[in-house]
């Protein structure tokens, strides 16, 4: 598979504190990447210059083969990089429906000319995106809560809407931030079905920071380890839960010599 996200090198200072320390890792095309280590590691500032939110100090980061290091978000979402939070973002005021048919960039209602003038090409285009819209629910099997206020929904139902705000334009790769924190086990479930659904039938490629190690175990080959500010490992769960290193940079060393106290291995 040939690299969708290309970090090399990286690093991130704040004043004298190294945050991320020359990092380098791959993102291949089609997968669905893992990100775990311990609090402190580095992980969400490395999310926040892969997302534009943070520009590195130091290094390169490339989406498909080109440079993005410095771009700002909405530079990103053009190229087909999108982010979903650890805390979804909504507006709370808007229904399911509504929420989904913001995301599209370009709409001529926002335009005020085209508003008073070009009302025909408005709507031809509004009806386009709920369309649209009307998929990704039929998709997501949340035509339950289309009409809700999204507001209104559990913390489950809003990451299910993130999700769909991704399915609205053309996604090259999704980076998914913590998308179990808060979420009941079936929900949960609904989540991890719809992610494996998307990249195994539209081809999307996913890079997730997680500490749910039952969700990383199910979706994500390889997985990635970061320890103070950079990559520690990559390999498949099973080889990291049976490294000691991981474990001493989790727990400062098992006493029993074994990785069985990393979070989601077992005895």
């Amino acid at each position: 598979m040939a690299p969708m996200i290309e970090v090399k090198n990286v690093s991130r200072r704040f004043g004298g504190f190294v945050a991320v320390n020359d990092c380098s890792l791959t993102v291949e095309k089609g997968s669905i990447t893992g990100l775990i280590g311990p609090n402190g590691a580095g992980k969400s500032t490395l999310f926040n210059m892969v997302a534009g939110n943070l520009a590195p100090s130091s290094g390169t980061i490339l989406l498909d083969g080109q440079p993005i290091g410095g771009l700002k978000p909405h530079e990103l979402f053009a190229r087909g990089l999108l982010r979903t939070f650890q805390i979804a973002h909504e507006f709370s005021r808007l229904t399911v429906l509504e929420n989904l048919m913001m995301v599209p960039d370009g709409q001529p209602g926002e335009n005020l000319l085209d508003a008073w003038f070009r009302g025909r090409k408005v709507r031809e285009f509004e009806a386009r995106v709920r369309e649209k819209a009307e998929e990704v629910v039929d998709f997501l099997q949340i035509g339950h809560v289309k009409n809700e206020l999204a507001g209104n929904l559990s913390g489950g139902q809003k990451k299910l809407v993130e999700l769909g705000r991704t399915m609205m334009v053309d996604a090259k790769v999704v980076l998914l931030d913590e998308i179990a924190a808060g979420v009941n086990r079936t929900l949960l479930n609904d989540l991890a079905g719809n992610i494996e659904r998307l990249n195994r039938e539209r081809g999307y490629t996913f890079f997730v920071i997680e500490h749910d190690m039952d969700l990383i175990g199910r979706l994500c080959d390889p997985v990635i380890v970061m320890a103070a500010g950079s990559v520690m490992m990559t390999g498949t769960l099973a080889d990291i839960q049976a490294d000691q290193r991981v474990v001493d940079a989790y727990f400062g060393g098992s006493p029993t010599g074994h990785a069985t106290n990393l979070p989601g291995a077992t005895a």
